[in-house]
């Protein structure tokens, strides 16, 4: 992505970090279809984190992070576990989990409101 000339306007840079998060909250949910983009996502996130601090857009970074790695630990946990069934349970609740924190999220940053930490 371009970055914006130093001589953007604080409202031209926290659109341009709105479309990034909303970017970033659509490669998270095409990581259901495609893993890899969860990784794009994640970097995407700490390489751009320092550039929301301080806006309501921070606590969408906070969120997203904290998203991808309770699901990675749930679905490291679920794998672990598959083969006593109640990996099964594990994985399909961090499914459900996972799909709720994207939509709720992308929901938030639509209407403008930060995430609740």
């Amino acid at each position: 992505m371009d970055t914006l000339p130093d001589d953007a306007t604080p409202n031209e840079k926290l659109a341009s970090l709105k479309t990034l998060t909303t970017v970033i909250y659509a490669l998270y949910a095409l990581s259901l279809f495609i893993g890899v983009t969860a990784i794009v996502a994640i970097v995407l996130n700490y390489i751009k984190r320092e550039e929301a601090q301080g806006t309501w857009l921070e606590s969408h970074f906070t969120w997203q992070i904290r998203t991808f790695w309770w699901s990675a630990l749930w679905c490291v946990l679920g794998a672990l576990t598959w083969i006593i069934l109640i990996g099964w349970v594990i994985l399909g609740v961090a499914f459900v989990w996972f799909i709720y924190r994207i939509a709720k999220g992308w929901l938030n940053l639509n209407d403008g409101k930060p995430m609740p930490l």
